[in-house]
């Protein structure tokens, strides 16, 4: 039974403002206008008792599901070429990362191997995409010249690939077309461009005293809901796939990969650690514009059969995109269709971290408290 300075309310995120009746007690949950987790929709089921005369969170549990893509079920209804198109889709800040992953995964299945220009200009573009989303989620939390940032990196995919939102740039055995040489001297640039203004940017979140020991997310829970980039690294959890499992040619650059890592496991610590990424992506972009001007006549891609099949079997492929870590599992019984291509991504674990991190949260920052948590709905609803 409920004590008098119990309530139960729903907060609803995005489309889901909607839902529900007037008599329901709900409240809006606005993330913010370029917040990705503000796109979509979803519920959170609160309960909050008042403490010191304000409203806080005593217990949390996020309902998913309003927005099922039904990527994973689409997948089985395309041939391997197709998948690609759908690969980007479901998280919209981590595209060429998801191209990226399911095209490693069928050629791991079918044994094609890219060429060394294919491997390299992967990893650029999935650093920059890194830098990308950074920008997008730091400039929700009203960082300077965050959004600009975010504007002219879309500007340079669409030079770079031909698409500004879905680069479709990733083909199975490497890549639809080479990278103009002018677009590596321009990430270059705007990657030390990002990289200059994190000192500032640290600064800023640094004296937000709202942030400080908010949603505290500690270790051990990072570890058992599998939390990964920003979100992972804030709470010490010192797991990156580019060092730990290195694909592409990650082993071969030298960065100093915990630099992100933190320890104080609150909504302060998870944007410095975003902060503190894009140092380090910056850093592996220069490395890979360098490789590729020495690479610049050799091939983008290897040919592929008229029909593509992958053998009988199952493969896993895992990948660090920007919002954390993604696992691709592939299950062929020789057709050219897959029998099942499951999806594993950060955004579903870092909202079932959240329910464990929100209480004790004042009900008058929750908007705050949930927006630290780096999450795309679609990645989640997939």
């Amino acid at each position: 039974m409920e004590s008098a300075s119990t309530s139960r309310i729903t907060a609803a995120i995005g489309m889901a403002r909607y839902l529900g009746t007037p008599e329901d007690n709900r409240l809006t949950l606005d993330l913010g206008e370029f917040h990705p987790g503000n796109h979509g929709g979803l519920e959170i089921d609160l309960e909050t008792e008042v403490q010191s005369g304000r409203d806080v969170v005593t217990s949390c549990h996020v309902r998913p599901g309003l927005m099922h893509r039904s990527a994973e079920k689409l997948f089985e209804a395309r041939d391997y070429r197709q998948i690609m198109m759908l690969a980007n889709r479901h998280d919209w800040l981590s595209a060429v990362s998801s191209e990226l992953g399911v095209a490693l995964t069928v050629e791991k299945a079918t044994g094609i191997t890219p060429p060394e220009r294919a491997t390299w200009s992967r990893m650029l573009l999935a650093e920059a995409g890194r830098i990308g989303a950074a920008a997008l989620l730091l400039g929700a939390r009203g960082l300077d010249d965050a959004l600009s940032l975010r504007e002219s990196w879309a500007q340079w995919q669409e030079r770079a690939t031909g698409g500004r939102v879905h680069p479709m740039i990733n083909r199975i055995g490497g890549l639809e077309h080479p990278l103009p040489n002018a677009s590596l001297t321009d990430i270059v640039e705007l990657s030390a461009y990002a990289s200059s203004l994190a000192p500032t940017w640290r600064d800023h979140i640094s004296a937000i005293d709202e942030l400080n020991d908010l949603a505290l997310l500690r270790y051990d829970d990072a570890r058992t809901y599998a939390c990964s980039g920003a979100v992972g690294h804030a709470s010490g959890v010192d797991w990156d796939l580019r060092r730990d499992d290195p694909y592409l040619a990650y082993e071969h650059i030298d960065v100093d990969w915990s630099a992100p890592v933190r320890t104080e496991g609150d909504a302060r610590a998870r944007y410095l650690s975003l902060i503190d990424s894009i140092t380090v992506s910056s850093s592996i972009i220069a490395e890979c514009a360098a490789r590729l001007r020495d690479l610049e006549d050799e091939p983008y891609s290897v040919p592929l059969p008229k029909t593509l099949r992958a053998p009988e079997g199952t493969v896993h492929v895992r990948t660090q995109n920007p919002l954390g870590i993604a696992g691709w599992l592939l299950v062929s019984d020789g057709d050219s269709l897959p029998v099942r291509l499951k999806a594993r991504t950060p955004s579903f674990a870092h909202l079932q971290a959240m329910q464990v991190a929100l209480p004790g949260t004042p009900l008058t920052e929750l908007s705050s408290a949930v927006g630290s948590f780096f999450f795309v709905t679609g990645d989640a609803d997939r």
